[in-house]
């Protein structure tokens, strides 16, 4: 029964593959980065092992953070991989220790698993300096494995009852974005804090080497400096954590395989929402459901998400830089919030999936699908605009330069989302579907959507060339009049725009929407 479930994690993994060569290419690339990643990281405790106390600190470090990123991550992310979900064997009489080892031996299969053995497999040779050590960590690198493997099974089946909730995945999917967005000031920040703190970090590790995370990484370490007593102690701990981590996967995985969970059933509501706010005409109810996609749906709401984001990257990247360019950097905020979020509404039809139908059977024209799109996203995108271009110029003094940045991101957005009505009623490509993780790259989309979206960018900034040449006369000048100049004109070009592209999207969409319906069906 084990080698049939691996037999079978294997096939699921063979097809997920065979079904596009982008996504083979994909998996090829992640596993050249994990093997680059590894490289450096091996290459690095190599170099510290002639220390043995170094070697230490640096492994329970890294095999603390490593367990703990196992436990964790997998919660967010449990919505993307469902190969041997253990709620699909619930109708099937397999035998629990069989089902146990399985499930976990399944979990080696893929670029995760494999590279968290190849690490604990090279950690353990970098001790081959030290015979004793060496022979501990081999024989420990099975409950490392073991350890990270069965603590992802935990805690995903600890919250199986929240991660079947929508809203739940929604959250913590939404949260992936901030590490992402903040992945530079991040990086900085760590090494910083090890440059400063390195006196502190010996300390850290000896206290995690007492704990879980921690101790069946201490081991080798303790064995090389010739502190037995404690090494033989924290294999006890390390022995004692995979004991229990087993039992409560069991006793999950029985009440799992029980009693499944359930989808929640949805809220009752009263009235007509959003629908009673907007007018009465097809281009109001278009913009009312679509303005509910806003709110609702994590694939728009990242969007809104990552401004606030941008505003603490775009404020460190304006520390580390001169004083001349630390101005530039936080009023260049506002032009960047309006493009992200014109673009924001490029793949609204791939979006709606089989839902778009509902605008073909009620014979909605494209103008007003077109128009009510564009009506939902200004609602949240002009007051989101119109503070990133007016709060940076007003607080750092500069009031002046309110009037050309104010234009030059009226401007972005407008045609932003001019240029989105009439792309999207054109060209599609594939997105993670209503309910999916929003960071979800569908098999095959990744060539497709690249191009669209160079185009779209291309396009965008080559029709803003007319605001941004009076814009930066204006700042260089520090003259009032250009700025002026710069306000009307991203009013005047950007809503000639915007009513463009309704019109000739609308007209593409009347011209090809059974088309259309068919080409967003097909990501199923």
């Amino acid at each position: 029964m084990v080698a049939h479930l691996l037999r079978l994690k294997l096939l699921l993994l063979r097809n997920s593959l065979k079904r596009s060569p982008w996504q083979l290419v994909g998996v090829v690339l992640g596993a050249l980065y994990a093997l680059g990643i590894l490289a450096v990281l091996i290459a690095a405790l190599f170099i510290v092992g002639d220390d043995p106390a170094a070697a230490r600190t640096a492994v329970i470090l890294a095999g603390a953070a490593a367990v703990a990123g196992w436990a964790l991550i997998p919660v967010v992310f449990s919505g993307l991989d469902l190969t041997l979900d253990p709620a699909r064997f619930t109708t099937y009489a397999v035998p629990t220790p069989q089902l146990l080892t399985g499930l976990a031996a399944g979990g080696l299969i893929g670029i995760p698993g494999a590279a968290m053995l190849l690490a604990v497999l090279a950690q353990a040779a970098s001790w081959y300096r030290f015979p004793g050590a060496l022979a501990a960590a081999l024989v420990l690198s099975v409950v490392a494995v073991f350890t990270c493997l069965i603590a992802a099974r935990v805690t995903v089946a600890a919250a199986v009852s929240l991660t079947g909730s929508r809203r739940f995945r929604d959250f913590t999917g939404l949260l992936l974005v901030i590490p992402l967005v903040l992945l530079g000031p991040i990086i900085a920040g760590v090494a910083d804090g090890i440059r400063a703190g390195a006196e502190f970090l010996p300390g850290l590790a000896d206290v995690l080497a007492w704990t879980p995370l921690g101790a069946v990484w201490a081991v080798p370490g303790d064995i090389a400096l010739g502190h037995y007593g404690a090494a033989g102690a924290k294999a006890l701990i390390a022995g004692a954590f995979l004991s229990v981590l087993v039992l409560a996967w069991k006793a999950l995985l029985l009440r799992a395989l029980v009693s499944p969970p359930q989808a929640a059933a949805g809220r009752k509501s009263a009235g007509l929402g959003l629908f009673s706010r907007f007018p009465a005409t097809p281009t109001g109810a278009v913009a009312a459901r679509a303005l509910i996609y806003w709110l609702r749906d994590p694939r728009y709401s990242a969007s809104l998400l990552i401004v606030p984001l941008l505003v603490v990257v775009l404020l460190f990247a304006g520390n580390n830089a001169g004083a001349e360019a630390g101005l530039m950097v936080p009023l260049a905020l506002g032009p960047l919030v309006a493009f992200m979020l014109g673009f924001s509404i490029s793949a609204d039809v791939s979006y709606d999936n089989t839902a778009f139908a509902l605008h073909l059977a009620t014979g909605v024209s494209g103008r007003a699908d077109r128009a009510g799109r564009a009506l939902a996203c200004a609602v949240v995108s002009v007051p989101a605009v119109l503070a990133a271009a007016v709060l940076p110029a007003a607080l750092t003094g500069h009031a002046d330069l309110i009037a050309p940045v104010l234009g030059v991101s009226l401007a972005a957005l407008m045609i932003g989302l001019g240029v989105s009505s009439a792309v999207s009623a054109r060209y599609t490509y594939n997105v993670p579907l209503p309910g999916e993780n929003a960071f979800k790259t569908p098999p095959g989309s990744t060539g497709r959507a690249l191009l669209v979206q160079g185009a779209f960018s291309l396009v965008t900034f080559a029709l803003l060339v007319p605001v941004l040449v009076p814009g930066v006369a204006a700042v260089v000048l520090e003259s009032t009049l250009w700025g002026v100049v710069t306000l009307l004109a991203g009013l005047l070009l950007g809503a000639a725009v915007l009513i463009l592209g309704i019109r000739l999207g609308g007209r593409w969409l009347d011209a090809r929407g059974p088309e259309l319906l068919q080409q967003v069906s097909i990501n199923k």
